[in-house]
């Protein structure tokens, strides 16, 4: 199974993006393509006629494509963003485990 870490689409991202494309364009095809997520689900929901073409799957990445590219080009270290928000959350809703704790209780390395 290929396993994919958020440092390493980061890392590829930002030399893909490192000239030419700024975060409001990156943002502006991040709308786009939750617009299409929202279509999808309509498709798949019965709110709108079904086409051969509707893909969730490739939609949703291409949500995380252009998130994650706006964070590489702001330096922003996702692994350690999901970790530190997912914390505050957790704590916030009285949830537990927390991301962290989930981790480290499945062998994980943080």
């Amino acid at each position: 199974m290929k396993q994919l870490s958020f440092h390493d689409l980061q890392s590829y991202l930002k030399l893909k993006y490192k000239e030419g494309r700024s975060s409001s364009a990156l943002f502006m095809k991040l709308v786009e393509e939750i617009g299409e997520v929202a279509e999808v689900l309509n498709q798949l929901e019965g709110r709108k006629e079904t086409s051969n073409t509707a893909s969730l799957e490739k939609e949703l990445v291409d949500v995380i494509h252009y998130t994650v590219a706006i964070a590489s080009l702001n330096g922003i270290d996702l692994t350690e963003a999901i970790i530190k928000k997912d914390e505050q959350a957790a704590i916030k809703y009285n949830q537990t485990p927390n991301l962290e704790e989930y981790l480290i209780s499945h062998g994980k390395e943080i």
